[in-house]
């Protein structure tokens, strides 16, 4: 099977021009659920399965469905998919999504040009409203999918104006009807850009997941008393923000020690809100996150509960009062075997170096694996950066990790 990169390539950058943005350097798009941009996007694809022979078909959700089913194929067996989401970040990179989208495309069309002969359908799918950007939470069509989140909560789920999921849908056509049940597929590979620098580094052409990382995140909130800045002597002072810093800097050791136990251990605060946040008054109050993902689950619960221990040392020291609460937990997940022998082997096959890594983002695979055999297939970002416009992945190594999508693809359709 040959991949078309020239074909690849027009797909990837026809739907950059959805929800572009003007930059000094690189490539932006903003494309928002539910937006004129994200129709677009929509619209685009669907014209592109249906070119390809795919019919296609959009759930209650909007998640999109291309699907070939070729005379070779048994209609009712098991499908195997792959795809990715096409919705961004604001101002974010031209690969984060529709590369995985694509490539599964591509895979379809480069079988087709060989006149391959799968046993089984093979499924593109787009996944609805993955990074979170207006619908709060991300990877909510593939949370649809795996059961893992009710349809109609997720359809009443609202953005910042208070307009809901479903209306955004219906708005831009594309809330559909029913399901796509992601526990009927076979297999399930997503091809993503690794955001990050190993490949490159190493010169490999494709990263196989081993496992995605476990994730924890908690709500933390800290009272002190706000009072005036010019007035109000340094003794005297229950500043909130102060305390928050003591936290934040306590997180950032705990976790940087557990790296020596198990590496790819991580804890950030990304998001503080403070109150009254004026500069003439000392912080009464500071809300944040803390984020903290391990390969390892008991990392995760170390660090935890170090940060609970920062928080009472804290109480003790300083007149403040302090409070955590962990809303979202979720352990780490394992790759199937058979999808990553697949992938390896496609490597293996094209002459492509292929790594095993493991996964420092969730993607839509989290969701998915935990209904059917899945896979996450990393292709190298250039200095690692992603979410931004200066996100790339050269077209040579866009084609590469195709090639090796296509190959396990192919594999696992055979029976």
């Amino acid at each position: 099977m040959e991949i078309n990169q020239q074909r690849l390539r027009s797909d990837i950058e026809s739907n950059a021009e959805f929800g572009a943005v003007p930059t000094e350097e690189g490539h932006g798009r903003t494309v928002l659920t539910g937006s004129e941009a994200d129709r677009r996007a929509r619209e685009f694809l669907c014209e592109r399965l249906r070119d390809a022979g795919l019919t296609t078909s959009i759930d209650g959700v909007g998640n999109i469905v291309g699907r070939w089913t070729p005379e070779s194929a048994d209609p009712d067996a098991a499908a195997v998919a792959t795809g990715s989401h096409l919705d961004s970040v604001p101002e974010g990179g031209i690969f984060d999504g529709p590369l995985g989208v694509y490539a599964g495309l591509e895979s379809v069309r480069a079988m087709q040009d060989a006149g391959f002969e799968p046993a089984r359908p093979i499924e593109v799918v787009c996944f609805t409203e993955e990074e979170g950007q207006r619908f709060d939470g991300g990877l909510i069509g593939s949370g649809v999918a795996a059961g893992e989140m009710n349809l109609d909560e997720a359809l009443d789920i609202e953005d910042a104006d208070g307009i809901p999921l479903g209306d955004a849908l219906a708005d831009i056509g594309y809330r559909g009807e029913g399901r796509i049940n992601a526990g009927a597929w076979d297999a399930w590979i997503e091809l993503h850009i690794e955001q990050s620098k190993r490949l490159v580094t190493e010169g490999a052409a494709a990263g196989v997941v081993t496992s995605i990382v476990g994730l924890s995140r908690c709500q933390v909130e800290i009272t002190g008393e706000a009072d005036h800045a010019g007035s109000t002597s340094m003794r005297d002072r229950a500043d909130a923000l102060t305390a928050a810093s003591e936290f934040v800097l306590d997180a950032e050791t705990v976790t940087t020690e557990r790296c020596n136990i198990s590496e790819p251990a991580v804890a950030t605060v990304g998001k503080l809100d403070v109150s009254p946040n004026a500069p003439n008054v000392i912080p009464g109050t500071v809300s944040l996150t803390l984020d903290v993902r391990d390969v390892e689950y008991d990392s995760i619960e170390y660090v935890i509960k170090e940060a609970r221990k920062s928080l009472s040392t804290i109480e003790e020291e300083r007149p403040v009062q302090t409070s955590i609460e962990r809303p979202w937990d979720r352990g780490p997940i394992e790759m199937s075997a058979r999808c990553r022998d697949a992938l390896h082997a496609a490597g293996e096959s094209a002459a492509l170096e292929t790594l095993d890594m493991h996964s420092g983002a969730g993607h839509d695979t989290m969701n998915v694996a935990s209904l059917t055999d899945a896979a996450l297939l990393f292709a190298p970002s250039q200095d690692g950066i992603s979410h931004n416009p200066l996100e790339w992945t050269e077209w040579d190594d866009c084609a590469d990790a195709t090639r090796v999508l296509a190959g396990a693809l192919a594999e696992l359709a055979e029976g």
